[in-house]
């Protein structure tokens, strides 16, 4: 299964599928927000470290769901800092060095990556798509802009499926037992996949033409009711890591 499909699974699973979005969006929000503005230590240390609790506690993310959807932005992320680590000196000749502030530098964009992209997570493994998209049309985004993001992510979703058939297909007929081969079945799936792609794009406007598609798209979307206790919870939470990191900080 590939990460967007787990990672959807788990948002709809989740236990926390049926608080209100914006409960949601005030502890992932604050998360990030405790996560990059606070220095890397103890800040972003204290804001990772509860997000990940969160996500392994009460949210209920299974541990591999989690490991497979932060590998890739963790990836990103270490390759950022590195770059960050080494820098040219044209002094005396080009050459290559590290210095103590080059370190700090590096240290601060892996710290502050990785508490985002955790904080982050926090919304992404708990709250579906569909209702991400309801709550920005309750905040009178434009309609126009939520079909756009709706069906973009359906056509993503589908494409998905797609490429695991495809390569499924292909390795039953031994498309990857060498690296010419697997060259060679790269190419076709990436051809076949843009050829698909553009026709699953066109079937799609066929048929919302054909169903009058009058300039909206709305979704279900059942009322849910704000918990105080839940908000309440989240602000001391996010209050006493930003206590805590400051203290820390200063001692």
């Amino acid at each position: 299964m590939s990460t967007g499909f787990a990672l959807d699974d788990a948002a709809w699973a989740s236990p926390w599928r049926r608080r209100a979005v914006g409960e949601k969006v005030l502890l992932a929000g604050g998360l990030v927000g405790v996560g990059i503005s606070l220095p890397v230590w103890p800040g972003s240390v204290l804001a990772a470290a509860a997000a990940l609790a969160i996500l392994l506690g009460p949210a209920q993310v299974s541990p591999r769901v989690l490991a497979r959807s932060v590998a890739a932005p963790l990836a990103f992320i270490v390759v950022g800092s590195l770059s960050v680590l080494v820098s040219l000196r044209w002094d005396g000749g080009p050459g290559v060095a590290v210095t103590e502030e080059t370190r700090r530098s590096a240290l601060s964009v892996l710290g502050h990556g990785t508490a985002g992209t955790l904080g982050v997570l926090v919304i992404a493994a708990t709250t579906p798509m569909a209702d991400l998209l309801g709550a920005l049309r309750r905040l009178r985004v434009p309609d126009a802009c939520i079909d756009v993001a709706g069906l973009v992510y359906r056509l993503v979703l589908v494409l998905l499926v797609t490429v695991v058939q495809m390569g499924e297909a292909q390795a039953a007929r031994l498309g990857y037992r060498d690296r010419r081969t697997t060259l060679r079945s790269s190419a076709a799936l990436g051809a076949g996949l843009l050829v698909r792609s553009w026709d699953r794009a066109r079937r799609l406007e066929e048929g919302l033409a054909g169903r009058g598609y009058t300039g909206s798209l709305p979704s279900l979307d059942p009322p849910r009711r704000t918990s105080l206790p839940f908000v309440a919870t989240s602000l001391v939470a996010l209050g006493a890591i930003t206590t805590a990191a400051l203290t820390m900080g200063g001692s």
